[in-house]
């Protein structure tokens, strides 16, 4: 099952972590033709019962000759279970076809099996002076732009309560998208916090996490208040809610995200970045930069350029040493120096960045703490 054909379904069934039980539809779907067929999975089918009957049982009903299994499942209720289940019914199982591939493909929820925490990806968007800026490029929200994409790839999206009074909440435009899950940071709000772009129809698609009881319009919003307003806390709740994925939407250096953010890199609590730099200079009169996350500098690694202003790359390892995951982080040996991003998807950096990846490198310096930042020579 390919990454299109798995998401087409999710939109299709729109129920929580699906894609868990994809190989159930996905039979359903071929029918006759999946008899003596080779099943593609990138993650061991399920040998337990969930909101479907177990995804082995599936695909021996199915008559299938023969399975392709991209990784094990970390979970410890399933792993390696599914895989011994087929064999014993007779049908051949290869196991670990690229690895590497699969691996990436299903980083959160590895992240949330192995942690008991959500996977977090900070996107945020810069001016060309380093300023963090409320807004994001023209077309990023509409079909086929990487915000609009971002939206539908995480299961929620983590936004602070001035946003939420402000703008249009996140969405994505892509077709058959099912809109993440809205999660509202409101933190000394008084007793009501108003969500104007928020309908009574979708309130149920919107949860507040709030530090003191609330009441919150439209009614049928969802209020969590914590004992701990920290990051960790809200990743764990999130992971309990049956959440993977989400997007931290980091529009304001002064607003009440910064405090969740502080030690992310020493908690190892945030796995990805996403920068776009806006073609913008900008004055503030308050803060304004990303020097926050730990007291000290980091590299970063698998730096990508996915168009023309956005960079995306990883931060460290927060899984920690000795686990089955793609090594994205190198806590032991920070490398301060500049990272040359000459080679990089030659093909596809060539094709569509306006400036070579040979006249840019991304620097970081210990005065600038945890804050990246893209140089052009």
């Amino acid at each position: 099952m390919d990454a299109h054909y798995m998401r087409r379904l999710v939109a299709k069934y729109g129920v929580a972590n699906m894609w868990l039980y994809l190989q159930v539809f996905a039979l359903r779907d071929a029918g006759h033709l999946a008899e003596n067929a080779t099943a593609y999975v990138s993650l061991e089918p399920c040998n337990h019962y969930g909101r479907t009957p177990p995804c082995t049982e599936a695909l021996i009903k199915a008559k299938v000759k023969e399975v392709v299994v991209g990784m094990t499942d970390p979970n410890p209720i399933v792993a390696s279970k599914g895989i011994e289940k087929l064999r014993n019914a007779g049908i051949d199982v290869r196991v670990g076809v690229e690895e590497a591939l699969c691996l990436r493909l299903n980083e959160a929820y590895i992240h949330r099996m192995l942690t008991g925490k959500a996977f977090a990806t900070l996107r945020t968007t810069l001016s060309m002076n380093g300023t963090v800026i409320n807004q994001i490029g023209s077309g990023a929200d509409q079909p086929g732009g990487y915000y609009s994409q971002l939206a539908k790839e995480y299961d929620g999206v983590i936004i602070s309560s001035d946003m939420a009074k402000a703008t249009t909440l996140p969405i994505s435009r892509e077709a058959g998208a099912k809109q993440p899950l809205y999660i509202i940071i409101a933190q000394g709000e008084g007793s009501k916090v108003h969500i104007p772009f928020l309908n009574e129809e979708s309130a149920s698609n919107a949860i507040v996490l709030a530090d003191s009881p609330v009441a919150v319009e439209p009614s049928g919003v969802s209020v969590s208040v914590l004992d701990q307003m920290n990051l960790e806390s809200i990743l764990r709740l999130l992971a309990d809610r049956g959440l993977c994925s989400v997007l931290v939407d980091f529009r304001d250096a002064g607003g009440v995200l910064v405090p969740l953010l502080s030690k992310f890199q020493e908690d190892k609590l945030v796995q990805k970045v996403v920068v776009e730099l806006s073609p913008v200079w900008v004055v503030s009169p308050g803060p304004s930069d990303l020097a926050f996350g730990g007291s000290q500098s980091f590299p970063l690694k698998n730096v990508e350029h996915k168009e023309e202003t956005i960079v995306q790359s990883h931060f460290s390892n927060a899984i920690g040493r000795g686990h089955a995951t793609t090594q994205d982080f190198n806590w032991e040996n920070p490398n301060l120096g500049h990272t040359d991003l000459k080679g990089i998807d030659e093909p596809f950096t060539r094709r569509r960045s306006r400036v070579p990846w040979t006249k840019c490198r991304v620097t970081r310096h210990p005065a600038q703490m945890a804050s990246p930042a893209l140089s052009v020579l």
